[in-house]
């Protein structure tokens, strides 16, 4: 047992890796041969991979790794332009997608409707909320954290996009409670897109309230603008790969490119 406890505690976040998109599988599967009661699926995803989380850190840690895992969520006093850069973020990348189709299509920019009627309603709109913070306490406070340790934040937060996107494949093949025949590929894009920014956002406050509304203002900008594959499938490619793209920029610019695509050799 001494050995088995060993070996969780040593690759710690590698099986976290491992298992989160196997238990969304297996949870998926077992609603949709309606073994696990339909009325737990929207919430149960993603209540079974934090659980799955808290579980690991109390075994592998005890309370102290519960306290460090929620510790970024205390950090809030950051200057004003981080918060204003997370909220803004994602509508500016939504308004740049939908510039470069005008210009692709000769199409008047301008040309587009906001739909804001999703978030009449207060249960959908505490949803993308919790949502996102579960979120951003799996794949950033820990995951990102944790493999930050001992690769460089940009490998780390591809890796967890990565992982991120198997964990979420399941539920876009079941095709409910997810944006309608998304594009797995595009999907993947995305995520590590947005794995990217996080981790961005994150090395540069350290809280984890700033990297929680940049995932809110993700999935709402999803929503609001016609950048989704309800709108336009194509749009969506576009959106994904510029948010991809951006973050890339973000990446090289600040940490510079052999910094961001340097592996960090841990002397532990």
């Amino acid at each position: 047992m001494n050995n088995l406890y060993n070996f969780i505690k040593t690759y710690e976040i590698w099986i976290f890796l491992l298992f989160a998109p196997i238990t969304s599988a297996i949870f998926v599967y077992g609603v949709h041969l309606h073994l696990i009661p339909g009325r737990l699926y929207l919430h149960g995803r993603f209540f079974v991979l934090l659980f799955l989380l808290i579980g690991m850190v109390k075994l592998t840690r005890g309370n102290a790794g519960l306290k460090d895992l929620f510790k970024p969520m205390l950090i809030w006093k950051v200057p004003l332009r981080w918060y204003l850069f997370a909220f803004f973020f994602a509508s500016s990348i939504a308004c740049l997608t939908l510039y470069l189709r005008s210009l692709y299509l000769g199409v008047d920019f301008t040309d587009f409707t906001l739909n804001f009627s999703y978030f009449s309603s207060f249960y959908f709109t505490f949803n993308i909320i919790l949502f996102a913070l579960v979120g951003e306490v799996v794949w950033v406070s820990f995951a990102v954290r944790e493999l930050s340790k001992i690769m460089n934040p940009f490998f780390a937060s591809q890796i967890v996009g990565a992982v991120w996107t198997l964990w979420w494949i399941p539920i876009v093949i079941m095709n409910d409670g997810v944006i309608e025949d998304l594009p797995i590929v595009a999907l993947m894009i995305n995520m590590m897109g947005a794995a990217g920014m996080c981790a961005f956002i994150y090395r540069k406050t350290k809280s984890g309230i700033c990297v929680w509304v940049l995932q809110i203002m993700l999935n709402s900008s999803c929503l609001i603008f016609p950048v989704s594959p309800r709108s336009d499938v194509t749009t969506y490619w576009a959106f994904s790969i510029v948010y991809f793209l951006v973050m890339l920029v973000f990446m090289f610019y600040f940490y510079g490119f052999k910094n961001s695509i340097k592996i960090k050799i841990s002397s532990q």
